[in-house]
Parts: structure tokens; sequence; C-alpha cells
């Protein structure tokens, strides 16, 4: 038997916990968390006037209807056959900080768009007076039989693939800092939840995937608010659970939330990311950026820090690695290109136009796809900024891309998009 890549290791260990095929797309970033894919020969281009590539496109819930739209930077995810999505809308026309908006899941087939349902689910408790984040930030998650939601207004819930609700719980305490940002991310038979807030009301949460009870709570009364969804990786063997927090990069025990390691660092609304042998994260709303090697214990800022960035400007988006480079897109429409091994910045050139709120994925064969319904760019993984292709739909919006089955599916503000070589 010939010997597995670090990449084969890492989409097997996911593909056993999730319970989904390693084809499908299943939660933020897709099967990795990282926004890392095995699939090779994706189109280079798309849209245009003859729309090139674009297989097939769908009006997103509300839009006929002409409601008033929430931010919506949730993205979608596949499974199975079918694409995911959250939106919440105001029925009555504009948004308004006085009323909840109706939170909707919306399942479509991914052969040629049809709708299959779309299911209401009841806002939780907490209402906006502030719209800046929305209620609809976090993506879903999906397994072999149910979708995980999680809505602004402080609610999880989970339904079938039959569009049933099965369970829906509300999240308390809820003082979040203008938005609950966090998407949902499944471990074994858990549902886990980050849920850094105000006052000192941090914790991180765990729900039964089947009933919805909280199975178990770690509280984090030292870390502050934050926006930014944990990811799942192996390290040394183990499952760790890689945390960004408002004072510091964590690796946390994802059976229990208890914390393993932890240096100081700045975090907010980006997810980490894994290669190389390091953990980098940065805030996403400007300061330092930090590579941790995770296989320590304990305190590991003067141990285990490999390398820092003094300052990365503000980019809600997360990064991505290819190879040895990790690619980061930030303000003013820039993309830097990062060699892991020391924090050299081999590059940074400006992709005019460019989403720095969808975060990128990368390709088994060499590309970066900085991917949206609006303008996206392909670029070629390297030292050298080498754009290969750039697109734009015209229906730019925060989502990132899903990637499955040879195709992307790009939200946009008003539509939902596939593309596939046609």
């Amino acid at each position: 038997m010939g010997v597995r890549s670090p990449l084969f290791l890492l989409f097997a260990a996911v593909w056993t916990t999730g319970m989904v095929r390693a084809a499908d797309w299943p939660g933020w970033r897709g099967p990795t968390g990282m926004g890392r894919t095995a699939e090779k020969d994706l189109p280079l281009t798309w849209g245009g006037k003859g729309n090139e590539n674009v297989l097939w496109k769908v009006a997103l819930p509300g839009q006929d209807a002409k409601a008033g739209q929430d931010q919506n930077q949730s993205s979608p995810v596949v499974a199975g056959g079918r694409v995911f999505v959250t939106v919440s809308y105001w029925p009555g026309g504009k948004p308004d900080p006085k009323a909840f908006p109706e939170h909707h899941v919306a399942c479509y087939r991914t052969a040629d768009g049809n709708q299959l349902w779309d299911t209401r689910v009841e806002p939780g408790s907490w209402l906006l007076s502030d719209l800046r984040g929305g209620y609809t930030a976090p993506t879903p998650a999906v397994d072999a039989d149910r979708v995980y939601v999680v809505f602004g207004s402080a609610v999880i819930a989970a339904l079938d693939l039959d569009g049933k609700i099965l369970w829906r719980k509300q999240i308390n305490p809820h003082k979040f800092d203008v938005a609950l940002a966090p998407s949902p991310v499944l471990y074994e038979d858990t549902v886990i939840l980050q849920c850094d807030q105000l006052d000192r009301q941090s914790r991180l949460v765990a729900f039964d995937r089947r009933t919805g009870e909280e199975k178990w709570e770690e509280k984090r009364p030292g870390t502050g608010f934050g926006h930014s969804t944990p990811v799942l990786a192996t390290v040394g063997g183990k499952p760790q659970l890689l945390v960004s927090a408002s004072n510091a990069l964590q690796g946390v025990d994802p059976a229990t939330g208890k914390l393993l390691w932890s240096c100081e660092a700045k975090g907010d609304t980006v997810s980490p990311v894994l290669g190389g042998g390091i953990v980098y994260c940065d805030s996403g709303r400007g300061g330092p950026g930090v590579a941790v090697d995770p296989t320590g214990a304990g305190d590991v800022t003067k141990t285990h820090l490999k390398w820092k960035l003094p300052q990365v400007p503000d980019g809600y988006s997360s990064p991505v690695v290819a190879g040895d480079f990790l690619y980061r897109l930030h303000a003013p429409d820039v993309v830097k290109c990062i060699k892991l091994s020391t924090g050299e910045v081999a590059y940074s050139e400006r992709l005019s136009g460019v989403s720095t709120a969808s975060s990128p994925v990368t390709t088994a064969d060499g590309r970066v796809y900085a991917a949206s319904a609006g303008k996206s760019y392909i670029l070629k993984a390297g030292p050298l900024p080498e754009v290969l292709a750039v697109n734009d739909l015209g229906d730019g919006g925060p989502a990132s891309p899903a990637v499955a089955g040879g195709r992307l599916y790009l939200k946009g503000r008003k539509w939902l998009f596939c593309v596939g070589a046609k």
C-alpha cells in the first residue's frame, strides 16, 4: 500500500466524523472547514453575455415578493445531490429593527436548481436593534440525515432532508456583539457552537444532534466577544478544535470543550487554517496575524509561536492554504501570498472588485478560487501573482463558494448560481 498524503488523511478524518461523502460540501468552508477541495478541473470562466458555464440560477427566497432582505452572509452547503441555503427577510418591504424577519431554510436539487422545499424557522428571542451584522451570518451544516441551522435571533434548529423541523432550541444567554455569526461544527454526535459574548458570558456549547439538548458546556469567562467559526482538525493523530478567540488562538478538545493549548493573539471574525504543521489566524478587523505549532500544551505563546505578521488590514474572509503558501484577502481588494514556513510575504496583489468577505477555495490541481456571485478571480497557486481568469455574475455578496461534483455554487444577494462545465 502506498503512502497516503496528509490531505487524504485530513479528508478521511472529516468524512468519518461528519458522516457525509467526501465529494460533498457539508458545512462552513467545506469538508475540512478550511476551504480545500479534492476537485480538479473546475471551470475557469463563467457568465458573460452567453452565461458561459452557468448551468442554472434560481431566485433566493423572498426575491419574488420583493421583501426586505437581511445581510444574508451565510454560504450554501451541498450534500446528497441537494443544495441548502438560509435566508432571512421582512415580507413587508424594508428591513425593520423593530420586528423579526422571517427565517428560511431552502433546498434545491443540484441537477437543475429545482426548489424541493422552503421551511420557515421561528425566530429566537434576540431582536437586533443594530442590523449591520444581520440575522443570517451562520452557514448551515449537513450530515446524512439532517441539516443544522443557526440564526442571529439566537436560535438553532435541525431539519430532516425533506424540510421537517426535528428540533429547535433558543440559545441563552445571547449577549453577542452586533450579531451571532459562528457556524455550527459537527463532531461525532454533537453540534458545536462557539458562543463568545459580552459581559463574561462566553462559552462553547455542544448540542445533541438527535435531540438538540446540551451535551456539554465549557464557560470561557476570560474571553470577549467574537464572530469566527472553529475548525475541526487532526493534530498528532487526535482531533482538535482550532478556535480563534478575542485574546488567543486556541486548541480545544472537541469532545469536552476543554482547553488544550493557547497562544496570545487577537481574534474576531476569521476562522483558523492548518497547513505545513502550523495554524494561522488573524482578527479580520485589522491587527497582527500569528502562526502557531498546535502540538503544545498550556500557554504556548513563548514556545510554539512560529512567526507573526505585524499588521493584516481588515478583511472578513478566512485564509486558505495551497501547498507551501497561505492566501489572505483583505482591504483594499488585495490578496496576500505568504510563505507558510517563515511568514515572508511572497507577493501582495490588487484584485479590483474582489469580495474580501468571501473566503477563497483551493483545488487539488493548484488553483485558488477567490469566487463569489460578484467579481471572481482564479489564481495559479505559487509564489508569483498569476491570474488565470476573471469572472463577474453581477450579484456580488459576502457568501463564500461551495464546491461539489465538479461544480461551484455561488450565493449572491438575489440569486443562487450553479457553475459547471457545459
